[in-house]
């Protein structure tokens, strides 16, 4: 295959994938993912950073869709409703392919720098969040607090939507999981 044929990105997140199940993270070289793709290491680095961006390169395109639903979001809408719009946008990106999420979330979960990429994406989506609620009038502590709380609920959903026995559509975990919040919250 030559370099420059369509779809050497998602030849290269397979081909990384399959590697990092058959020989490990750490163990797995660009040069033997981009061998395995049929592209050349330069390639590799057309489309990403480093290795472990392989599974991270949509996280701008998440932070993007979830930033433009916040905004988009009626006025009314309290702190809390602005963040379930950027969830369900995130959903929409990630989208509903759990089989791959779940061996995606495997790799990541058996390897400690992964968990600290994971970690770093998803605190970088909190404080753009924080961000996107102040420019909407939300004051420092609530919109901070908004922002955390749709974090947690996100990383609570997602979890329970690639452990799932039943096939479900992401967004409509997150919007259960984001009820069950509500519900415990006024209990107290």
């Amino acid at each position: 295959m030559g370099r420059w044929e369509p779809g050497a990105s998602s030849r290269l997140r397979e081909a990384a994938l399959a590697l990092y199940l058959e020989r490990g993270f750490e163990q797995t070289m660009v040069a033997d993912i981009a061998e395995r793709a049929g592209v050349t290491a330069r390639t590799f680095f057309r489309y990403f950073a480093d290795k472990r961006e392989v599974f991270f390169d949509a996280s701008s395109e998440v932070e993007e869709k979830s930033l433009a639903a916040l905004e988009a979001a009626p006025t009314t809408a309290s702190p809390l409703d602005a963040v379930a719009a950027a969830l369900d946008a995130a959903a929409e990106v990630i989208g509903d392919d759990r089989d791959l999420a779940r061996v995606r979330q495997e790799v990541i979960m058996a390897n400690a720098s992964l968990r600290e990429r994971e970690l770093i994406k998803l605190t970088a989506m909190s404080l753009a969040v924080a961000d996107g609620l102040r420019r909407r009038g939300v004051g420092e502590a609530e919109a901070t607090l908004a922002a955390e709380t749709g974090v947690a609920v996100f990383r609570v959903a997602f979890d329970r939507w690639v452990h799932a026995a039943e096939d479900r559509a992401l967004g409509d975990v997150i919007r259960e999981t984001l009820a069950r919040l509500r519900t415990l919250t006024a209990a107290s």
